[in-house]
């Protein structure tokens, strides 16, 4: 979130006393840097942090998005998972600050939960967690706000039943979820961190999906890679095509972020997993990138003469 010239990146970090990398999903804070190049980063202290128990947050604060209200207040709207239910159930909450630097979870959390008149509840038969998180929240061609979920559809087969899941609001505080904006249908199990973005000119959804999530045709054509997706679509986001979805390939950032700078110019920063078969637990270099009306987001080629 740029404020002025100085970009706040908000993002996921865990203590690297954890040894394993794989335990870090449930050990997590929000962290917080800033920057004016998105190159060179300043890091500032956490934003914020699991909340006591009992709380819809009381384990794991999970990606999420900022956006700025009318009145200047700033929203962060975040995953949250309970001790209380055995963090199987996400549900999503918001945070409000005045600078971006202090942040007070809100009283009425968790503000958004899955609707099971669409979308399917913890059914471990089925799939291993109920998805409701990674809100993307932005102002549609209404007016209204908009948040864009990872959801998975209560109908369809289990394996490729991801959904982009939707809820609507007035004034940030009081939402209306309603039917999936698009089913995978073939795909994609899942479909994570959603972004709604026109990007020179082209309107397209950005998400990410892990191999294991894959179709077995779509693993068998792209292989055991974890990536992230884009997909061109409408400004209303509507007849989303989820089987047109290309991953981009250049750099295989995860759970990426289209990231404008003063300038117009976009970059995609996104999470380093692995380097030559090395945890690096990173947020990548930013990615210079472009639109393209058939493949969606690829490479920005840089003038530098």
């Amino acid at each position: 979130m740029w404020d002025g010239d100085v970009c706040h990146a908000f993002y996921l970090c865990a203590s690297k006393g954890l040894g394993d990398p794989n335990r870090r999903h449930r050990y997590t804070n929000v962290g917080h840097a800033v920057s004016k190049d998105l190159t060179t980063w300043t890091v500032l202290p956490d934003a914020f942090s699991p909340s006591d128990s009992p709380a819809f947050d009381s384990w794991t604060v999970w990606t999420g998005s900022v956006v700025k209200a009318d009145d200047g207040t700033w929203w962060m709207f975040y995953t949250g998972t309970s001790r209380e239910d055995g963090g199987d159930i996400q549900k999503i909450g918001a945070a409000t600050s005045t600078d971006l630097i202090s942040w007070v979870k809100h009283p009425n959390n968790p503000l958004v939960e899955a609707d099971s008149t669409w979308y399917e509840l913890l059914d471990k038969s089925v799939w291993h967690d109920q998805a409701w998180r990674d809100p993307w929240v932005f102002k549609n061609e209404a007016g209204s706000w908009q948040m864009l979920i990872t959801g998975r559809a209560k109908n369809g087969d289990p394996k490729t039943r991801g959904a982009m899941a939707q809820a609507v609001s007035k004034d940030l505080r009081n939402w209306t979820v309603l039917q999936p904006l698009a089913v995978s249908q073939k795909d994609f199990g899942q479909l994570e961190v959603f972004q709604y973005e026109v990007v020179d000119g082209i309107p397209l959804v950005l998400f990410c999906c892990g191999y294991r999530e894959l179709s077995e045709q779509r693993r068998s054509q792209f292989g055991n890679r974890d990536a992230t997706y884009s997909v061109v679509c409408r400004p209303d986001l509507s007849s989303v095509d989820f089987s047109e979805a290309r991953a981009f390939e250049h750099v295989l950032p995860y759970a990426a972020r289209l990231v404008q700078n003063p300038a117009g110019e976009w970059f995609l920063l996104g999470f380093l997993n692995e380097v030559d078969g090395k945890f690096v637990g990173e947020i990548c270099d930013p990615i210079p990138v472009t639109a393209n009306s058939d493949l969606g987001l690829v490479l920005r080629v840089e003038d530098n003469s």
